[in-house]
């Protein structure tokens, strides 16, 4: 028997030993093949070559067929990887956005170059260091804001109202974008922390908050949004989720193919605040990181997830060194949280037949449960606790927002208007609503719904069909009601409509965290996490505990 085992063994590492034998012959083999091509295009190809180009274009090609999250990263976007860990680059701090010929400014950051500078949003950028920026895209304007801390830039700007081009001249800084997209109270006792994603100033960050929060503004319960946070550094997850979880907590595992790829991580320290409720908001757009943390809440029933089914990233990227300063972010491993689920929600691995992926049905979904014992599923991101549905409206606000209106009438505002309310009191008066309305009538603004489209569609399948006189009368009706009226839809959509001119209003005075505690005072999910964080009985009964 023992003798069999050994033989066994024996014949298994030897295939083994086959296989990684045969797989190496293979990469040798298509190497040569490669570098062959190159070899001949050098030598015989009739026109010159751009051959970082060329290499960029096969690398990516080569990429796309294993999952998105795989990519190569040349010299010239090094620049775009430190961003992505560390949410840190050279420039002037404003998100830019592309208006006719010209690039525009659409929101500088509070406290950074171009704010400090009055750089305003709606300047146009006719010139930068003297070269016209006429007919450039945004991305190639992007790229010539940035650059080493220090440097100088110098802008010519073109600002709506005013008949001379105004010059701006001043020193590029280091852009930190602060993590914590905003934190307060959101009621007598509960505080509320917006993460935008997880870089290595996170947990700095989130920590700083909640030291605020609880000295200072006696918070006991604590809502943490995640709502499209698409992730970032796993590790500052894992150290949020210690403040919250008793030390030595399990938070993720990682498997790959590779030995040196799997790992375990759990929570190093005494948590600071093991008994606070605690409420996460998540949506479709949240993942990777959020989706650990969301996900090693739930497992350890450590706090009710509320939301959207989240994105369904499990897949865990490293970044390695290249030749010649390139990069690749690579996949090497899936994630699993506590209760063993991976929350991938796509199998790259298996494509159909035409190359097309897509979600793990949840019929091939495997059923975990939590520590309580509640049942939870792998295979397709998180599922909150409790589902919030999004109330998605396609009207008439769409449409202004698509077409700059709010923007243009905002940048029109805030040169007739010095200063306005708080965010956390500004109201869009019957004065200001009125004043609106008229712009967008001055401005002759129309637009065509969707559903116009398919009503023509409709039509020539009923005439297809041969009802077209039968039909006749009921689709005449159903134009006319779905027929865009500009200043009757003004009036039937003034609610959607305020919400995002308020906004557009409050980001001129008070920037992106105004912006979030104006927006605050209408989110409907909010209010629903506040009714359970609030509800310790609610809570207890969610989670199961006892």
């Amino acid at each position: 028997m023992k003798k069999n085992a050994i033989i066994l063994f024996i014949i298994f590492t030897f295939t083994l030993s086959i296989g990684a034998t045969e797989q190496q012959a293979s990469i040798v083999k298509n190497m040569d093949i490669y570098n062959a091509v190159w070899r001949e295009l050098s030598i015989n190809y009739v026109d010159t070559i751009n051959y970082d180009q060329l290499n960029k274009i096969a690398i990516d090609r080569m990429l796309q067929k294993l999952d998105p999250y795989t990519v190569y990263i040349p010299e010239s976007e090094e620049d775009d990887l430190k961003m992505m860990t560390t949410g840190a680059y050279g420039g002037i701090g404003a998100i830019i956005t592309q208006k006719g010929d010209y690039v525009c400014i659409s929101e500088p950051y509070e406290g950074m170059p171009a704010q400090k500078n009055d750089v305003r949003a709606g300047d146009l950028i006719l010139e930068l260091n003297g070269k016209s920026m006429k007919g450039k895209k945004t991305s190639e304007v992007s790229q010539l804001l940035r650059g080493l801390q220090g440097t100088e830039i110098e802008l010519l700007l073109q600002r709506p109202g005013e008949k001379r081009s105004i010059k701006k001249h001043f020193l590029r800084e280091v852009i930190q974008i602060d993590p914590v997209e905003y934190y307060g109270m959101v009621g007598d006792s509960t505080a509320y922390i917006s993460l935008r994603d997880f870089t290595d100033k996170t947990t700095v960050g989130f920590r700083n908050a909640m030291a605020d929060l609880t000295q200072n503004r006696g918070v006991k319960n604590l809502v943490i949004d995640l709502r499209n946070n698409g992730g970032g550094l796993v590790t500052e997850a894992i150290n949020i989720a210690g403040l919250f979880l008793p030390k030595h907590t399990l938070v993720v595992t990682m498997k790959g193919l590779q030995p040196q790829n799997n790992k375990s991580y759990k929570t190093t320290s005494e948590p600071l605040y093991p008994n606070m409720p605690v409420v996460v908001l998540v949506n479709t757009n949240s993942a990777s990181a959020s989706e650990i943390l969301a996900g090693v809440f739930q497992d350890m029933d450590r706090a009710v997830v509320l939301g959207e089914r989240t994105y369904g990233k499990g897949l865990v990227q490293t970044v390695r060194r290249l030749p010649h300063n390139t990069y690749l972010k690579v996949t090497t491993s899936k994630y699993y949280i506590p209760s063993g689920r991976c929350v991938q929600a796509i199998d790259y691995a298996h494509r159909n037949e035409d190359g097309s992926i897509g979600r793990i049905p949840d019929s091939l979904t495997t059923e975990f449960t939590t520590r309580n014992g509640r049942k939870v599923r792998d295979g397709g991101g998180i599922l909150p606790d409790t589902l919030l549905k999004r109330r998605d409206q396609v009207n008439i606000s769409y449409y202004l927002f698509v077409k700059n209106i709010f923007f243009d009438y905002a940048t029109e505002f805030a040169q007739k208007h010095k200063t306005i309310a708080t965010p956390d009191s500004f109201v869009i008066s019957d004065a200001i609503y009125d004043d609106f309305v008229k712009y967008v009538l001055d401005r002759k603004f129309t637009y065509k719904l969707e559903s116009e489209g398919m009503i023509r569609e409709l039509k020539k399948m009923a005439k297809l069909e041969g009802y077209e006189q039968e039909s006749l009368a009921a689709f005449e009706t159903l134009e006319e009601v779905l027929r865009p009226n500009v200043e009757r839809d003004l009036q039937l959509f003034r609610k959607d409509v305020e919400s995002l001119l308020g906004s557009e209003i409050v980001r001129r005075y008070y920037f992106q965290k105004g912006v979030v505690e104006y927006e605050l005072r209408f989110d409907e999910w909010l209010h629903d996490a506040l009714k359970v964080v609030n509800d310790e009985y609610l809570c207890r009964q969610i989670l199961h505990v006892k």
